[in-house]
């Protein structure tokens, strides 16, 4: 175990920086989970899902990979995912390449679903992250955020690297 001196302690700006860090990180994901229910009856992540799946090949993605890239146990994804699927917004498969995978489907309605709810989705997206910054600023969080996330989850997201859909 480390000892007081051996502590590597942040320095005043590091604080500062981590402090506006754990800030977004609490409220961010709050306020865009506010606007999708006040506005797509979706919370974020049924949102988060449901554009993942639209996202993939043939609108199809295995529930495991599902669980990896919206951060989910697979015991929440279930939970999730049958909202989603007593929704009619995708069904279940066995994944027919292997058995032992069980495959979510999106349904036209959940295409539907997610094609209403993405432009209000984007905008608060906008509204809370991106209209506030030069584009100076912009380009610089994205290059920050690369190596941080890196440091989280070595798989990024859906492969999306510094620039991607919301």
């Amino acid at each position: 175990m480390d000892t007081p001196h051996d502590t590597r302690w942040l320095s005043p700006e590091e604080s500062s920086t981590w402090l506006s860090v754990w800030t977004a990180t609490v409220w961010l994901p709050a306020r865009l989970d506010q606007q999708l229910r006040r506005d797509s009856g979706l919370s974020l992540v049924e949102y988060h899902s449901l554009s993942q799946i639209d996202m993939a090949p043939e609108r199809t993605m295995r529930l495991s990979e599902l669980a990896a890239v919206t951060n989910m146990t697979l015991s929440h994804l279930s939970r999730v995912v049958s909202r989603l699927e007593k929704g009619g917004l995708l069904r279940r498969e066995p994944d027919p390449d292997d058995g032992r995978y069980t495959l979510a489907i999106l349904t036209q309605t959940g295409h539907d679903r997610v094609v209403e709810a993405a432009p209000g989705h984007v905008e608060a997206v906008r509204t809370y992250v991106f209209d506030g910054l030069s584009e100076d600023q912009k380009a610089a969080l994205g290059d920050a955020m690369g190596p941080i996330v890196e440091a989280l989850v070595p798989t990024r997201i859906g492969g999306v690297g510094r620039v991607g859909r919301a």
